[in-house]
């Protein structure tokens, strides 16, 4: 798979003498440098070399790959804020352009909406269509995924859908949620995150993903919208890096 990039944008230079360039920058250089670590450690960490069933070619079966560890706090959680208050969410994202979440009130690099389900639905059942609709998408779509994809957990009683997508040529695991939160978004919104586990960049790949299920879900008559290049410009910005 190639983590190609759909949004436009021109990549300002290091060099230039553009002052949120050299902020972008300064901030790409120190977590970088993070990222790095981590994902070395990652690759020694990771999962055991598994394929999925739906991946698209056997071509880089004889490529490591650099899945990483599944983080230990997915699902809903006690999270807490940049204020030190406590509030229910999904795991947050942290400070790499590669992952979005609709719980991270305070980041709004990062910060995407929830997703509502058409009136005369109950939890159960928008859970049930969201379940059907992610099993529908397609591997290699955009050039993602074509690793291929596993639903881990559906539960439609308490309103949870977890995820693993695979990257074909080097198997990174993206992890993608959905889940219903008592009390956040009101009584009929889902809350989404996808994000990668290891590297810093994700060349496009989460909201290219996050976008495909969107506007399947807005198909069926979901309020459903996906990451707006317009509203994420650090992202689109570091994901245009060559």
């Amino acid at each position: 798979m190639t983590r190609g990039l759909a949004f436009g944008g021109t990549h300002k230079n290091c060099a230039a003498d553009d002052r949120s360039a050299a902020t972008a920058c300064n901030r790409r250089t120190m977590l970088t440098t993070a990222f790095t670590t981590v994902a070395s450690a990652a690759t020694l960490l990771g999962l055991p070399d598994e394929r999925f069933e739906n991946k698209i070619s056997n071509k880089y079966d004889d490529r490591p790959k650099r899945k990483g560890p599944q983080p230990q706090d997915l699902g809903v959680s006690k999270r807490k804020d940049m204020d030190g208050e406590m509030y229910q969410g999904l795991k947050q994202c942290g400070a790499a352009p590669n992952c979005f979440s609709s719980t991270d009130l305070d980041d709004p690099d990062h910060l995407i909406p929830a997703w509502k389900w058409p009136s005369g639905l109950t939890k159960k059942d928008a859970f049930e269509q969201l379940a059907t609709t992610v099993k529908a998408y397609v591997p290699g779509q955009k050039d993602i995924d074509g690793g291929g994809f596993k639903v881990m957990t559906v539960d439609t009683d308490k309103g949870y859908v977890y995820v693993q997508f695979e990257a074909l040529k080097n198997g990174y695991i993206d992890d993608f949620e959905i889940a219903y939160i008592d009390g956040l978004g009101g009584g009929d919104s889902v809350q989404v995150r996808s994000s990668s586990r290891v590297g810093y960049l994700d060349f496009g790949v989460n909201a290219k993903r996050i976008n495909f299920i969107a506007k399947a879900l807005r198909a069926q008559g979901w309020n459903a919208e996906g990451v707006d290049p317009s509203t994420h410009e650090f992202y689109v910005m570091e994901n245009s890096r060559q």
